[in-house]
């Protein structure tokens, strides 16, 4: 079937919780990753590690959220500037994951790494916690009703079986409703389509 490619219906995020760690120099660097939906879940993910790991210099993060991960928030919490927080977006932007929040809790182990060092090793710390990450794929989808007459039933099932259309709730009396999902980057033909069909009226929910 056609589809509108200008509309992106999926992206890539954690499936639940995750962790690593990197060691270098003496320093330990623990990386967490959380999957998130809103900013405002930020904060009782990073209390929760502040409080387990109170005696740590730096609990840095960074997070994305939105399919395209536009929604973005980096904090250094204390190292020198775009050292700790940037590099942890970066790896989510390097696996093209979002809807995830990063944070990485560093003991200091008495040898400076300087900057370089330590964009390498908040980096690394966040791609160990997303090497032993579930990722998925969610797909964004359109919600459709369709009312029609009770002889259409079998058109109307073909129909949305050609198309991949999930239905999710239905009801088959003298009048007929079903209520439909589909990709978003299929829903704008599936519904020019659906209107061709004569008896059938669609409307989007």
């Amino acid at each position: 079937m056609s589809d509108d490619s200008r509309l992106q219906d999926s992206f890539l995020t954690l499936a639940g919780p995750a962790s690593g760690m990197f060691k270098v120099k003496g320093s330990k660097h623990f990386g967490f990753v959380f999957p998130i939906t809103h900013a405002s879940e930020v904060d009782q993910h990073l209390k929760a590690i502040r409080k387990k790991y109170h005696d740590a210099r730096h609990h840095a993060y960074a997070y994305r959220i939105g399919i395209d991960g536009s929604n973005w928030r980096a904090s250094d919490d204390g190292e020198p500037s775009n050292s700790a927080g940037p590099p942890i977006l970066g790896a989510f932007k390097s696996r093209e994951i979002t809807n995830s929040l990063g944070i990485v809790v560093r003991y200091f182990g008495g040898t400076k790494l300087g900057v370089g060092g330590l964009i390498e090793a908040y980096r690394t710390a966040t791609l160990y916690a997303l090497d032993d990450a579930q990722i998925v794929e969610q797909i964004i989808v359109d919600t459709f009703e369709l009312s029609f007459p009770y002889e259409l039933i079998g058109t109307v099932m073909n129909h949305l079986d050609r198309w991949s259309a999930a239905p999710k709730e239905q009801s088959f009396l003298e009048s007929c409703m079903i209520i439909a999902e589909i990709r978003r980057s299929q829903s704008i033909a599936f519904e020019q389509a659906t209107l061709e069909i004569y008896g059938l009226d669609i409307k989007k929910r």
